[in-house]
């Protein structure tokens, strides 16, 4: 057993010191921030008709548990879906496959690792909990319980499922990233509705994994009783309503039930479950698959097996074509774009089509605000390699050192990737331009070099497809909740459009220059 611990501290440290890890531990910092707004925010995390929950003990410490339990259990997914494939991609699989450790064990330290990671973003966030709650607190008394408590039975079992779904996501779908997020995506989806459904049977929340519906039954009966209200439900998440006045209300937390903490155990237990079944199914990094060779007659062996041995066929130079050369990029665009059609499974395209269709007759509200973000996102993995596939696939060598791949490689990957992203927009482009939304053209176009750009930059930046992937997540969750400040797409009215749309080019402009200054930095210093 003690290398199992040797195993997963090396594991945990190797990714601890990531760029996609770093990336998400700030955007969680930031967050955690976000989760207590200032009373004359102009949004709230919590929705509720006019009212907000006074920030002592209780509420800051059970509103960021919360809030840290539903957007690690999204981001997360996307930071630790990989763990396996790291071992593919760095063939320390075939050493393992060669050790006595058995197929649960070493899923089993997967898990913990990717549990790991988890909890240590949750213990930051725990802390500027705390430090939120002295910095916007007014008064209150400090009470330990009001932030443990909601910490060990909100993030910790939820986040371990997270990490449970993670390795069964990669053991069954392998190396088909973007159909771990679509299904993992609609699995919370559902858990998600199932949840804020009225008519689920939810009052001690034992089946759900967040928690997220005890709060809120909770919080709906304290307004309903000291205010005289009727309200059905509240909404938590970052909510832009613009709204500044609120009446206030003290709220004491929860009183815990050993049915709902029996719960947590129970949540944790099936994770592992998960796992064992898992490994039932564990490839064990076998994944060859043995080539077809055709069948040959038992005549035709016999004939080759006493046929003359031919000589090498003499090459006369003179009788060659003669060299072409092309040095421009059109080649290089017409080449990327194909790889940009052919990657993935075939049937992904049936989504991306029906996407596109629906964009084509949806009401444009619709289709522009959440539709074309949607597919945009799908295609993640699709923009995560525009700029890495070359490192990935151990030829970034050949490409450095090809003619001008500043001039020519870099551009024609950027402008394939553009184009690619202006025909999934065509629907909307066209529907705007037919009603005189010129301006929102632009928005279109700008958003979607955004997009490319971003995606070359940092896939340069960091090596790796993980860092973007995660962010173009936390950035479309945001879009699609529409915060203003994201609005890359410019579905929002925004009060000052002409200086927004000025920003996202001047972020477009810096993405550019960056790419190609790293690269340069990288073509000279292989």
């Amino acid at each position: 057993m003690p290398y199992i611990f040797t195993m997963i501290k090396a594991d945990y440290l190797q990714r601890t010191r990531s760029y996609s890890f770093l990336i998400v531990l700030a955007v969680t910092v930031l967050m955690a921030y976000a989760f207590t707004p200032d009373h004359h925010a102009n949004y709230t995390t919590l929705s509720a008709l006019g009212y907000k929950g006074a920030y002592n003990s209780a509420w800051v410490g059970y509103v960021t548990s919360i809030m840290t339990a539903v957007m690690l259990s999204y981001a997360g997914f996307l930071l630790i879906n990989s763990a396996i494939k790291k071992d593919m991609e760095t063939e320390v699989g075939l050493i393992i496959a060669t050790t006595p450790i058995s197929n649960f064990k070493y899923l089993l330290y997967k898990l913990v690792s990717n549990y790991l990671l988890l909890l240590t973003i949750t213990a930051i966030t725990f802390f500027i909990s705390i430090a939120m709650f002295f910095f916007r607190g007014t008064g209150y008394p400090f009470v330990w319980s009001d932030f443990i408590l909601p910490y060990l039975f909100f993030p910790v079992p939820a986040l371990f499922i997270v990490a449970s779904l993670a390795i069964v996501a990669e053991v069954f779908l392998r190396n088909r990233t973007i159909l771990q997020l679509i299904l993992y995506f609609a699995l919370c989806g559902i858990c998600m509705s199932l949840i804020n459904s009225k008519s689920g049977p939810q009052t001690n929340g034992f089946f759900d994994p967040f928690g997220l519906n005890l709060i809120t039954k909770s919080v709906v009966r304290h307004i309903n009783t000291h205010f005289n209200e009727n309200l059905e439900s509240v909404s938590f998440g970052f909510i832009f309503n613009g709204q500044k006045t609120f009446k206030v209300f003290e709220w004491g937390g929860l009183n815990w039930s050993a049915l709902f903490i029996l719960s947590r155990l129970i949540w944790i237990g099936l994770g592992i479950v998960l796992v064992y079944v898992s490994s039932l199914f564990f490839h064990r990094f076998d994944c060859s698959a043995p080539a077809k060779q055709p069948k040959r007659k038992s005549a035709d062996l016999a004939v080759s097996e006493f046929a003359p041995v031919r000589k090498p066929m003499q090459l006369s130079i003179a009788e060659l074509p003669a060299l072409t050369f092309n040095y421009g990029i059109f080649s290089f665009i017409k080449t990327e774009l194909r790889l940009l059609l052919r990657q993935g499974n075939q049937w992904i395209w049936l989504l991306n089509a029906g996407l596109w269709l629906a964009m084509c007759f949806a009401p444009l509200e619709i289709a522009y605000s959440y539709l074309l973000p949607i597919l945009l996102f799908m295609q993640v993995t699709r923009w995560s390699e525009l700029a890495t596939k070359e490192k990935a696939n151990r030829v970034h060598y050949f490409a450095y050192a090809s003619y001008k791949p500043l001039q020519r490689l870099l551009p024609a990957q950027m402008l394939s990737g553009l184009i690619f992203a202006l025909l999934l927009s065509l629907p909307i482009i066209m529907r705007l331009i037919l009603i005189g939304h010129g301006f929102a053209v632009i928005h279109v176009i700008n958003g979607n070099a955004f997009i490319v750009l971003l995606a070359v930059a940092l896939g340069i930046t960091s090596g790796g497809k993980k860092l973007f992937e995660i962010i173009f997540f936390l950035l479309t969750y945001s879009v699609l909740n529409k915060v203003p400040v994201t609005d890359y797409l410019g579905s929002l009215s925004h009060p000052h459009q002409l200086s927004f749309l000025l920003t996202v080019l001047s972020l477009n402009l810096a993405l550019l220059i960056l790419s190609l200054v790293m690269r340069a930095y990288q073509t000279k210093n292989m």
